[in-house]
């Protein structure tokens, strides 16, 4: 094993003065010195807490753990075949480290220590994942008097730390290690299996770990950073310079091998490279090796720059005429408005100021609406120039590793009653599914509710994974949520080649009925668990109080608490609230579900575990999963889903420190498992180090056929965001969103802040090259953050306060082209993840505690932004406003899909909470107008409108009782109905419908999806948007605060009918306003209808425009009225009644105020010539 003097040992890293500092584990040295303990204890039965004393333990120099994994590279050679197993790199102790803490339960938080609770198991199941937290090893401890089970590997197997084969468990090792170090079997010093002389390994020169990937460089590590980053060099040259005692002639003259092409390193077949993947997305097995060359000859240094992504302009015979007719409605609109004000109506001035007035809003808003979409586009990737570049083997990546940076995913949920745990899980599923590198991957799933059911959920979630992730690898199933692969109608054999896909499919389909059996059990099995354990408590407390007392003792009741599977407290939420197990009141809890994979790929058996699936040719590991709930306690503002994702933020820099981050809702899952690499593509890129997130259009499952209240949305995803794209970028709309984590940050972009031009001090012998490609200092990124005042910005953590020059390094696109100015050298991210341990573990508890962000910037620069309900519009504002840009990837297949609400009250609800957003935006600091410089002139158009539309209800609402009042006053809103006026009407009419027409045709949206759109436009402009600006008035004016609940994700009870909920009425304030119009104007058509007909002068052209308008009104409202009727007609009484008696005293209101006056006598009604108008 090669060692380096860069990668710290575990008592280094216990002391934080010791010598060395890795490229990764400088974050965790830190954490050393940050004064982050762990105090591990064990919970009894009754919940108390027993100290195991683990504070003082050290490792021995002897058994020092590496934290990098060093392989050494020799060709294949007929003498030298490679090994079934990897060779293993980490030593036991650091796998005992690891193990443990993925078997335990930390907590923490505001005036309380961290604890890590050894668990027993975390469900009722068996659990088979060897990554997976609670997986012990078969055999028992070998010890006198112990119980505790085995340390086990990759696979499951017994780990045997000494040759002798002593069974010996985790705890029991370290013992033997603190006191004497001999192993207690053989009596002798340990010594790991291999090293006797029976087994004696081979001695391979140190200079060969040379040939292994640079390491990331350490944000504090200066001296390495010459050998680090030469990209100019091969690693060939970097591992024969140290190999002087290596004899290459002698080597090829035994082997009879060569360098160069033909040996065993490049084919001529090819064998060893890798595959790629066709213009679709899938992977071509006929694109082996590594070029096109003659015999497959690499043409590594000869082959052209390719770029991974290209813009895809609109068609000109699209857009030219598009750009033309906003020109012409401009135009059309401009004198329009200028005829209307000069030709007021006299007989009703009051109806023609109305009018005018709503008029000229209805322009301004069109046109904030209308000029960002001037240059929309379309992009496209390129996965196999993707795969060329990051997961094929060149000379700065002999290993054939992907160079790919890691992502970490975020999963928000919050209450389970209205967010299903099942619809989390399958949304978990996808993730760890995801066709991306496993040891690249991290999954962080937030539960803001603290709540056992979500816990065990993801548990159950995580030991399904083991059937169903290798099960998608190896037929590659799309889509890879398992409830919706299995609900797919139609033949499920379709482009499956292997022979044994229907078996495999039969046994994966019955193993996940019963794990939904599992899960939808789960409330019944953890309320009869604690009332079990509830009641024994309360028998052994009384027994214990008659023992002291005597027979006379009155009942007890104890806190009837919630109780996990090992028999132990939950420290969550507990069902009946208890003082520090409510909502808003608990600890912060971090389990640490499946531990990180491996670095090698670990491939199945034949037939692995139970389950009787061949897996050889598949691999089977999982990427790591981590359930975090943040402490939460009275008098703390928790800032609802943006602070829990701050949290999230936080603890992955600690623990994995991707440098892009992806978030998802909890009903949003993976559709198209190759979507991240396409979004990679985009950060990779030429010019990626400015980009601050990644954009996928939102997709819905479940939406009823003919989308009643336009819940695709389609013409805001496939038109406006399009548009956007073209211009600085999408708006981050709160999921299926890819995050530079940097930027979250709150740092500017590389092309604002030049951070090669900075005045600081580098080292004398790093010429400028060198200069430009180091690792950077947070007094790089801002010249006010000066290293000593991070804690103002970013906490009191130093662990993640050095995180972030590593995660911005990780960050950038390969410098393999001129243009790229702020790249890194390929290779650099191959090197293996640094093992979890119990320090890193209780770091990750602090800085999800309540009192972390106090006296910070996280949530007003940092993060994600607090103050507002949209916190997803304003975080993607504060990001271009500093000069950043965003990109729209589409997707030929859809990327993410979600559920949305179907039902009228639910839906109405939900663009409450976002109009409200926008109130709050308009009336705050991220209003566009306050904007700075590098926010662009079109963009800042879009931000505008984005806080400004709401208000449009109000003149919409006055609009649509215009109708109703012409008909009532027998007046309109133009004297007379002359040539002029209809000219102007149909031009603006027909320049309307000749964009549609084309937008439809550059967006690719449906004439009856636009259509929708435009009548839940009036649904919402009359109701929701109306109360959304009402209540924004009075958060601003009045300080009044706005709560908001939660969107329900669960489906009707209705399991015959999916779309149950559509025609389920329930009763809202906000249906006042639509059903008033609509009563109104109903009425006002029958009432001049019969007045027009009774009239002495029929005025049929005043009926017809009044008319007219009225029934635009009630067309456009049409689906609203729909969701009144519910299923069978059955309609909410009270509805009725709120509306008939509005529209009843609106009605005759307006007649008492001005009455209908008639010139003459009317047939019939007997009254003289002052009479008014009667019915017959």
């Amino acid at each position: 094993m090669a060692t380096s003097a860069s990668n710290p040992t575990k008592k280094a890293i216990r002391n934080p003065g010791g010598p060395g500092s890795g490229s990764q584990s400088g974050r965790k040295d830190a954490g050393s010195g940050s004064g982050q303990t762990v105090k591990f204890a064990r919970r009894t039965s009754s919940g108390r807490y027993i100290s195991l004393s683990r504070d003082d333990i050290e490792l021995s120099g002897d058994l020092s753990g590496d934290y990098m994994n060093y392989s050494v590279h020799i060709p294949p050679t007929p003498d030298n075949q490679p090994m079934d197993e990897p060779v293993e790199a980490q030593s036991v102790a650091v796998k005992a480290e690891e193990q443990y803490v993925s078997n335990s339960l930390f907590t923490g938080g505001f005036n309380n220590e961290t604890r890590a609770h050894l668990m027993d198991k975390l469900i009722e199941s068996a659990v088979t994942h060897p990554q997976m937290a609670g997986s012990k090893g078969s055999s028992a401890c070998a010890m006198p008097a112990c119980n505790g089970k085995l340390m086990t590997d990759e696979r499951g197997n017994d780990i045997d730390p000494c040759y002798c084969h002593f069974k010996i468990c985790r705890d029991c090792y370290l013992d033997a290690l603190k006191d004497t170090g001999n192993c207690p079997g053989c009596k002798e010093p340990y010594r790991a299996t291999g090293d006797n002389d029976d087994e004696a390994p081979v001695d391979f020169p140190e200079a060969s770990a040379a040939t292994a990937a640079p390491a990331l460089p350490s944000p504090t590590s200066k001296p390495d950073r010459r050998n680090l980053f030469e990209p100019s060099k091969s690693l060939l040259a970097r591992g024969q310079a140290g190999a002087a005692d290596f004899d290459h002639n002698r080597w090829l003259f035994e082997t009879q091998a060569t360098y160069g092409y033909g040996n065993a390193f490049w084919p001529k077949d090819g064998g060893n490279g890798g595959g790629g993947y066709d213009e679709d997305g899938e992977e071509d097995d006929d694109e082996k090796g590594m070029g096109d060359g003659v015999d497959g000859m690499p043409e590594m240094l000869d082959k052209a720059w390719k770029p991974l992504t290209r813009v895809v302009p609109m068609p000109a015979a699209i857009i030219q005429p598009y750009r033309l007719l906003m020109l012409v409605r401009f135009v059309a609109l401009f004198f329009f408005l200028g005829w209307r004000i000069q030709h007021p109506n006299e007989e009703a001035i009051w109806l023609w100021g109305m009018s005018v007035v709503c008029e000229v809003w209805f322009a301004f808003s069109w046109i904030l609406d209308q000029v960002p979409k001037l240059h929309p586009i379309n992009r496209v990737t390129d996965l196999k120039v993707l795969k060329e570049k990051f997961e094929m083997l060149s000379p700065a990546n002999p290993t054939g590793r992907s160079d790919l940076p890691a992502i970490d995913f975020f999963v928000s949920t919050a209450d389970p009653d209205k967010e299903p745990p099942l619809v989390t899980a399958n949304t978990i599923l996808s993730i760890l599914a995801v066709d991306y590198p496993i040891e690249k991957i991290a999954c962080y799933i937030s539960d803001d509710g603290g709540a056992l059911l979500t816990f065990e959920a993801m548990a159950e979630a995580a030991s399904f994974a083991n059937i169903w992730v290798p099960f998608c690898r190896k037929h590659d199933i799309e889509p890879r949520n398992p409830d919706s692969y299995f609900n797919i109608k139609g033949d499920p054999t379709k482009n499956k080649r292997q022979a044994d896909f229907v078996k495999d499919r039969r046994k994966v389909k019955r193993e996940y009925d019963e794990f939904k059996v599992r899960i939808n059990g789960l409330p019944d099995s953890i309320r009869r668990r604690s009332d079990a354990f509830n009641a024994r408590e309360e028998m052994k407390m009384m027994k214990h109080l008659r023992e002291a007392r005597g027979d006379s003792v009155e009942p007890m009741k104890l806190p009837k608490a919630t109780w996990m599977a090992d028999g132990t407290h939950w420290p969550g939420t507990w069902t009946t609230a208890a003082p520090d197990h409510t909502r808003t009141d608990h600890a912060g809890i971090l389990q640490v579900m499946l531990k990180p994979p491996s670095n090698e790929p670990l491939f199945g058996l034949a037939e692995e575990g139970n389950q009787m699936l061949n897996h050889s040719d598949t691999d089977i590991r999982l990427p790591m999963l981590v359930y975090v709930s943040r402490e939460k306690r009275p008098g703390y503002d928790h800032n609802k889903k943006a602070g829990a994702m701050n949290a999230l933020v936080r603890a992955s820099a600690v623990m994995s420190n991707a440098p892009f981050i992806l978030n998802l809702d909890c009903d949003h899952y993976i559709y198209n498992s190759l979507a991240v690499r396409e979004g990679m593509c985009f950060m990779m890129d030429r010019g990626g180090e400015d980009i601050c997130y990644i954009q996928f259009p939102q997709r819905f499952e479940n939406i009823d056929p003919s989308d009643r209240y336009a819940n695709h949305n389609t013409v805001f995803f496939d038109g406006n965001m399009r548009a956007l794209d073209g211009i600085q970028g999408p708006v981050y709309v709160g999921t299926g969103c890819l995050f530079r984590r940097f930027a979250l940050y709150g740092f500017d972009p590389p092309s604002i802040t030049d951070y090669s031009r900075r005045e600081i001090r580098p080292p004398s012998d790093l010429d400028d090259v060198e200069l430009q490609k180091r690792p950077l200092t947070a007094a790089d990124f801002d010249d006010e953050l000066d290293p000593n005042l991070l804690s103002k910005r970013f906490g009191n953590s130093a662990v993640l306060a050095e995180s972030i020059p590593v995660s911005e390094f990780q960050g950038r696109p390969l410098a393999d082209h001129p243009a790229v100015k702020y790249g890194r050298p390929p290779g650099a991210l191959v090197v293996p993840r640094v093992p979890l341990d119990p320090a890193m573990v209780a770091e990750a508890i602090s800085v999800i505690s309540c009192w972390y962000e106090d006296k910070t910037e996280w949530g007003d620069r940092v993060g994600w932004i607090y103050g507002s309900v949209t916190e997803d519009v304003v975080t993607g504002y504060r990001m271009h406003n500093r000069g950043w840009h965003s990109v729209y990837c589409v997707t030929k297949r859809d990327a993410f899909r979600g559920s949305a609400p179907i039902n009228l009250t639910d839906r109405l609800h939900q663009v409450l909470r976002w109009a409200t957003g926008s109130v709050e935006i308009f009336f705050s600091r991220n209003n566009a107008l306050i904007a700075t410089r590098r926010l662009k002139v079109l963009q800042r158009i879009a931000y505008l409108n984005v806080g400004i539309y709401p208000f449009t209800s109000a003149f919409l609402l006055v609009y649509c009782f215009l109708p109703a009042l012409s008909l009532f006053s027998g007046q309109f809103i133009v004297q007379t109905l002359n040539v002029t006026f209809l000219i102007y009407l149909l031009t603006i009419s027909l320049t309307l419908i000749g964009l549609a027409i084309l937008e439809v045709r550059w967006s690719g949206v449906g004439l009856e999806e636009w259509w929708r759109n435009e009548q839940f436009w009036l649904i919402s402009g009359t109701s929701a948007h109306l109360y959304a600006v009402v209540q924004g008035i009075l958060k601003v004016m009045a300080g009044i605060e706005i709560s908001f609940k939660l969107t329900s994700k669960s489906a009707a009870e209705d399991n015959e009918d999916i779309y149950a909920d559509l025609y389920i009425v329930k009763w809202t304030s906000l249906m006042i306003p639509p059903i008033t119009i609509m009563m109104v104007n109903l009425i006002s058509i029958a009432f001049a209808f019969a007045k027009t007909i009774y009239s002495e002068i029929p005025q049929w052209s005043k009926l017809m425009g009044g008319a007219f308008f009225s029934f635009w009104v009630l067309a456009h409202l049409y689906p609203f009225a729909k969701g009144l009727m519910g299923r069978r007609g059955k309609t909410p009484t009270i509805v009725f009644v709120w509306s008939g008696l509005i529209a009843i005293t609106l009605s005759l209101l307006w007649i008492s105020i001005s009455p209908p006056k008639v010139s003459g006598t009317v047939a019939g009604g007997g009254g003289g010539s002052g009479a008014g108008f009667q019915f017959p």
